[in-house]
């Protein structure tokens, strides 16, 4: 069977080349072939000698997920539906900006964690992608964006904040985020690559301790009671315990604050007071707060807040200290907007099954 060098980081793609009776270096020039210029044939890789070129053709693969739709947004975000076999399809989102250009990415076939103002929680869960799936999303976006082997390269930041909890994939998620980071294949900064998180503190200790990144949290709610609801994880490991994994990370994180996203829902965590308590819960953790829009998908249930409450929200934060920003929301026509990911999931949780039965009692 054949090892797809996709999901290698630089250590395993050297022992690889050392398996085939190679010198360590080869693992750095094919990391450079397969990511840096994106190339899939091993046949182009002009600086490989022709032996090893042969030996790679019948022992390596190069494979990403095919591209099943491929959607360009009014405002020119981007989104591609990926097959991941077996039914399941994951979504990658491109979303571009003066100066820079964010790539969404996607850990999981669907989410286990059940956020009720979520459509990929909605969707159940089937598996965790391997490395070579979750890089392969950043592989293919950069051919598609027009990166070849001389070309800029079109995406300056990697979000983990697609469909799935990426610490709930942790060893496949961490080896593609070395791949992301090494100067041999994409070369990103630990600044420029994100993890968000719905809050699993014990994978907060170890991403610290293994590969540590900016770090984002989806906190949503000021008081337990409530975040029990929104993000039933913190059931759990409740915010006290998060807020202290948070102020653990800042020890070692490349940058020194921790970003915390809030949806904005309507009537349910968007009032000035609960805006207080915020301020007040986060006041001893180094943070910026991300304000979310809520957007919209079937039967969520929830409304977006108003813009107005959203800027008094804003402004309260902002007077207790606090660096808020308002997201944009973007590539909405195309449901690639946060909250909206929900590609096609076989869903071994019977979750929505159960809902269904639920709803006809």
């Amino acid at each position: 069977m054949s090892v797809n060098l996709l999901g290698l980081n630089g250590r395993e793609l050297q022992a690889f080349c050392a398996g085939l009776g190679e010198k360590p270096y080869r693992g750095k020039q094919l990391m450079r072939w397969v990511h840096h210029a994106g190339v899939d044939d091993f046949g182009a890789m002009t600086d490989v000698s022709k032996p090893l070129r042969e030996r790679l053709a019948q022992t390596a693969a190069i494979v990403a997920p095919k591209v099943l739709r491929d959607a360009t947004a009014a405002d020119g975000t981007r989104k591609w539906l990926l097959d991941v076999g077996t039914g399941n399809a994951i979504e990658a989102v491109f979303i571009p900006e003066t100066g820079r250009g964010t790539l969404c990415i996607s850990s999981q076939a669907g989410c286990a964690l059940e956020c009720s103002f979520c459509s990929t929680g909605r969707q159940g869960f089937n598996r965790n992608l391997t490395a070579a799936e979750i890089i392969g999303q950043l592989w293919l976006a950069n051919r598609a964006l027009g990166r070849g082997v001389t070309a800029e390269r079109p995406i300056t930041n990697v979000v983990m904040m697609g469909m799935g909890e990426p610490l709930a994939n942790f060893d496949n998620v961490v080896t593609a985020m070395q791949i992301m980071l090494d100067d041999s294949a994409y070369g990103l900064s630990r600044r420029r690559v994100t993890l968000s998180t719905s809050g699993l503190v014990p994978g907060i200790d170890r991403l610290r301790d293994t590969c540590p990144v900016a770090l984002a949290v989806s906190l949503h709610a000021a008081d337990d009671k409530l975040r029990d609801e929104l993000v039933p994880i913190n059931r759990k490991y409740p915010i006290r315990e998060l807020l202290a994994a948070c102020l653990r990370y800042l020890e070692k994180a490349p940058r020194d604050f921790v970003t915390f996203e809030y949806v904005m829902l309507e009537g349910v965590n968007d009032s000035v007071e609960q805006a207080r308590q915020l301020a007040r819960l986060l006041k001893p953790v180094p943070c910026k707060v991300n304000l979310i829009p809520f957007n919209p998908f079937p039967n969520s249930g929830y409304t977006r807040s108003s813009p107005e409450a959203i800027a008094r929200f804003r402004d309260v934060l902002a007077q207790a200290g606090f660096t808020t920003t308002t997201r944009k929301t973007r590539g909405e026509d195309i449901e690639a907007a946060c909250g909206q990911l929900a590609g096609q999931v076989q869903d071994k949780t019977r979750r929505r099954q159960r809902r269904m039965e639920t709803a006809a009692t």
